[in-house]
């Protein structure tokens, strides 16, 4: 049987047909990990970092000065062993003393200048990928949100940036400097002495074999890792907004338990990186060291032997541990580039996601940003005209031809969730839709203001499609309160407003209107009191006229109400139905009446049934012509009964 909204969403990710939209992460990385996908994700990220790249260039050419002056200091100490100590000189080993110093300070200015010139751009390059990211999933269709879990989204608009931060800031400035300093380097020393040269450099070759092998097992464990972290996010954020339920259920040992299982999942990955990377420096270490003691070794051998000078084998050693760190840290170099590519691709996974495009100025604001590298384009989507057309006043007509759909996630083989729906409502006339749990209201309800889009059939208003307006000018003649209020955390005025224009006097009419006014003005202070985050510092009932005042201040063309009383006591929707009588007589109106008491309010009424219209007419007539809608109804007439008295 078709279902609503609420029981047709399953575990099941939605996958809309043009793309493959991502399941529960953890899942996905488990049955498959991206794999040679270190350079082509990291690739990705040239948009953004091209506005500035020659800061970051300089920043990479001034760490590569500062390599070359450290490689500068064994050739000083080689003239300060084999010139002024053997010929026993103290004022030329001042002098070679004074050098030294004047290099190592020069280095460390050098590293400081690099530090300073870094930052702005990291800075913006992180701000200008965090502003897209969210832009973006502003931009994305309800369907896809309900396919990402919000911890996996957290987690890649904030803990994944942080990462690319990093391997900007570290791997991919210093694995160019160190390739640099190693080649320079091993010049130097094939030129001192190549057969000690040969010693020390051997075992590179056994370092680029082992980074191959190191790259498959470290991408796929650091993306494991990356995706548990996400749904541990996920995880606390549910157990933070469930925490009433949780209590009230007394389910907070099985949440600790089971917090406490995913805790010690992402640890053991967490472990088994740095077992990888633990491994191969330790035998990056190993070979460098053993590599360097033999070295010692025959150049000391060769110095008893007079074949070497003291000062050619300081020199010679010294060259070499300058070029023991680059060496060293080509494992957390290279585990840096990893993780920097797993979180690359973990954002560019949610940027890859279809956007819903609102307007053309925002194609061309997001083209512009692209150009300056501030932004990565989400892909194009097909717009509609959308021509601004002269806003008409008053009431609309709402007409709905035909309409079907399916959720995205439903079984391509089951009954849609609305199908075949024609209902009209004059100007100015409200209908509400009644109908059994599952029966298709909040779905239909949806599509008014294009949450989601008909897959089959049209909704017009005034006899233009909703299809052939942008978003941003349909939601500007239609305004939806859900049953559920969502308020943010900023004050009473700002949850009203929500960027509309409206006086003082306006905000005050739809405070009053909604029966918010009197509790409003009693807060500590008035419209200005911040609600919290949720608006949790509220009751449930005043969150609903919050969210009722917040429709009413827009004064819209049509208003989607979906069951607007139902946190509401007696005495309060009582009062509230009287205003939104006076309000709705003024716009076109569909109301989900999930309870009786909201069908009053209507001048018809249309039941669904299976995710069809059943029956439409009157109250009255409804009840005199359709069992099922008696049968469901029945609190109705008591409540009328008792309002007319004997």
């Amino acid at each position: 049987m078709p279902t609503d909204r609420s029981s047709s969403r399953r575990a099941t990710s939605p996958r809309p047909a043009t793309v493959d939209t991502p399941q529960r992460m953890t899942e996905r990385t488990v049955q498959s990990a991206p794999k040679n996908v270190t350079i082509r994700s990291l690739r990705r990220l040239r948009p953004y970092l091209r506005s500035h790249r020659w800061k970051l260039r300089t920043a990479t050419a001034l760490a590569a000065l500062a390599s070359i002056l450290a490689l500068a200091m064994p050739q000083v100490l080689k003239w300060i062993v084999d010139g002024p100590v053997a010929h026993r000189e103290p004022s030329q080993v001042v002098l070679g003393g004074l050098a030294l110093l004047l290099l190592g300070v020069t280095e460390a200015l050098i590293f400081g200048v690099r530090r300073r010139l870094m930052a702005a751009p990291l800075a913006d390059i992180e701000a200008g990928m965090r502003a897209d990211f969210h832009r973006h999933t502003q931009w994305l269709p309800i369907a896809s949100h309900d396919g990402w879990p919000s911890g996996q989204l957290l987690s890649r608009g904030t803990t994944d940036l942080q990462v690319i931060h990093t391997f900007v800031s570290g791997p991919r400035t210093f694995l160019p400097v160190h390739a640099a300093t190693l080649g320079i380097g091993a010049a130097i020393l094939i030129s001192q002495q190549w057969l000690l040269a040969v010693i020390v450099l051997a075992p590179i070759p056994l370092l680029i074999i082992l980074s191959y092998r190191f790259e498959s097992s470290y991408a796929e464990a650091t993306r494991r890792a990356q995706d548990l972290s996400g749904d541990l996010t996920t995880a606390v954020l549910e157990s933070v907004a469930g925490i009433r339920v949780i209590k009230g259920f007394r389910r907070s040992e099985d949440l600790i338990n089971r917090f406490r299982n995913q805790v010690r999942g992402v640890r053991e990955a967490e472990l088994h990186k740095a077992r990888l990377l633990g491994d191969a420096s330790a035998l990056i270490t190993a070979l460098q060291g053993l590599a360097t003691a033999c070295a010692l070794v025959l150049g000391a051998i060769q110095v008893a032997h007079g074949h070497l000078s003291t000062g050619s084998l300081v020199a010679f050693l010294g060259t070499a541990a300058v070029l023991g760190p680059a060496v060293g840290q080509t494992g957390p170099l290279l585990a840096g580039c990893y993780d920097g590519a797993a979180a690359a691709n973990r954002f560019f996974e949610v940027l890859d996601e279809p956007v819903v495009t609102e307007t053309r100025l925002e194609i061309a604001t997001a083209d512009r940003a692209a150009d300056t590298g501030s932004s990565t384009d989400p892909p194009t989507a097909t717009e509609p005209d959308d021509t601004p057309r002269r806003r008409t006043q008053g009431p609309a007509e709402l007409v709905l031809d035909g309409v079907c759909f399916r959720y995205p996630d439903a079984a391509p083989d089951g009954p849609p969730a609305l199908s075949d729906i024609n209902l009209r409502i004059a100007p100015g006339e409200t209908l509400a839709v009644v109908g059994a749990t599952g029966s298709g209201k909040t779905t239909l309800a949806s599509l008014i203001p294009r949450l989601y889009d008909p897959l089959e059939g049209r909704i017009m208003l005034d006899g233009v499609e909703t299809a052939s307006m942008s978003r941003a000018e349909l939601r500007s003649m239609v305004a939806i309160a859900f049953d559920e209020p969502v308020l943010f955390s900023g004050t009473v005025m700002d949850n009203v407003l929500m960027g509309a224009e409206a006086d003082a006097s306006e905000l005050d009419s739809a405070l009053r209107s909604a029966h918010a006014d009197e509790f409003v003005y009693g807060l500590a202070e008035g419209i200005r009191t911040r609600v919290g985050e949720k608006g949790m510092s509220l009751s449930g009932g005043q969150r609903q006229r919050i969210a009722l005042a917040r429709v009413m201040v827009r004064r819209p063309r049509v208003v989607v109400l979906d069951d607007p009383l139902s946190a509401l006591d007696m005495r309060t929707e009582a009062q509230i139905q009287d205003a939104l009588r006076e309000v709705l007589a003024s716009t076109t109106a569909l109301v989900i009446a999930h309870r009786p008491s909201s069908v009053l309010l209507a001048d018809r009424v249309a039941m669904l049934a299976g995710g069809r219209v059943v029956a439409v007419g009157t109250h009255e007539e409804l009840l005199r012509t359709s069992p099922e809608y008696a049968a469901l109804m029945t609190p109705i007439e008591t409540a009328a009964d008792r309002e007319e008295g004997p």
